[in-house]
């Protein structure tokens, strides 16, 4: 994984001014303060992408503003961001994606550096490193989460990631669709980013400033609700992806906890010939099979994991690899 700075590379990644191939993905609900000026921001500095603004059941002018901009306006009327992404990796064809937002809170000046980048290295990945930009939508909270959550799935693949949160990545054909999608909220880009690592997908991160949202606009992410349901989601990927390391570690714990206590009771029949704490033997013996249960059963998982991240692996390198540029 690389880590790159955008100032000392923005003019040479330039050369590329034909983005026929690049499509910009802007999911949306109720941004009609900010959508226009994000197509047109990704207009001046893409010239000849494909932008689709993906409507999720908005109330006021957000479909008209995005389509008078010169986007193609598509719909999504089961409401939630994961439904949104998994419409647009599904009916749309390209050779790179960018994933944004539509409340402008990621710059898209940043966009050439990070498609060149994906061209270059022929990477299939490049996230947005969120930096702050001085404004308040970055809040200390949820700077927090993210940095808590990164962290975790990053020592879980061991691997060096800094913002697994971010909503701006550029990707390409090959990693969009062999993504399978399953989250419904703001939890896909946790999936987009354990998808990546469990491949070992070639990635890297650029740094982009992370602005404040419009003053008449309001973030959709709830920050209990949807940190809830990210952190659920981290568990069950944990579970899904490390069964031997879960099962068998609560199993292993459990067979020590019922040797301790089946081993007093040992040392009493040993002594005396009789069982006098019939209770503490059952439960040693329950606790024990539990244990022994919960061992193989990560083990069988562990094997079952594998075979289904073989089979992503092949449904991704079934696809043409980027091709470098020069």
């Amino acid at each position: 994984m690389k880590n790159v700075s955008n100032e000392d590379r923005q003019a040479g990644y330039r050369k590329v001014l034909d983005y026929s191939d690049t499509v910009v993905l802007v999911p949306c609900l109720n941004e009609e303060a900010s959508v226009a000026k994000v197509v047109e921001g990704f207009q001046n500095h893409l010239p000849g992408c494909r932008i689709v603004v993906y409507d999720n059941n908005s109330t006021d002018d957000t479909v008209a503003l995005a389509a008078a901009s010169g986007a193609e306006v598509r719909h999504e009327k089961m409401r939630g961001k994961g439904h949104v992404v998994r419409r647009m990796f599904r009916d749309i064809d390209a050779q790179i994606y960018i994933l944004t937002d539509g409340d402008l809170t990621y710059d898209p000046s940043k966009a050439p550096a990070m498609i060149d980048l994906l061209r270059k290295d022929a990477l299939d990945v490049v996230i947005g490193r969120r930096i702050d930009a001085g404004g308040k939508e970055y809040r200390r909270g949820h700077r927090f989460g993210n940095r808590a959550l990164t962290s975790t799935i990053s020592r879980l693949f061991r691997s060096e990631l800094s913002d697994m949160l971010s909503g701006y990545r550029v990707m390409s054909r090959r990693f969009v669709k062999s993504f399978p999608v399953e989250a419904k909220g703001f939890e896909i880009e946790t999936e987009l980013t354990v998808h990546m690592l469990q491949l070992s997908i070639p990635f890297a991160e650029v740094d982009t400033e992370y602005g404040a949202r419009h003053e008449d606009t309001e973030s959709k992410l709830r920050t209990f609700v949807d940190g809830f349901r990210i952190l659920r989601t981290i568990a069950g990927l944990t579970i899904l992806e490390r069964p031997t390391l879960v099962f068998g570690a609560s199993g292993f714990a459990a067979c020590l906890v019922a040797l301790a206590m089946f081993l007093p009771v040992l040392a009493e029949f040993q002594q005396t010939g009789l069982v006098g704490r019939l209770p503490t033997l059952v439960v040693s013996i329950v606790l024990g099979s539990t244990g022994l249960v919960s061992i193989f059963t990560g083990l069988i998982l562990s094997g079952i994991t594998r075979t289904r991240r073989d089979m992503k692996r092949l449904a991704y390198l079934r696809l043409p690899p980027p091709v470098p540029s020069e």
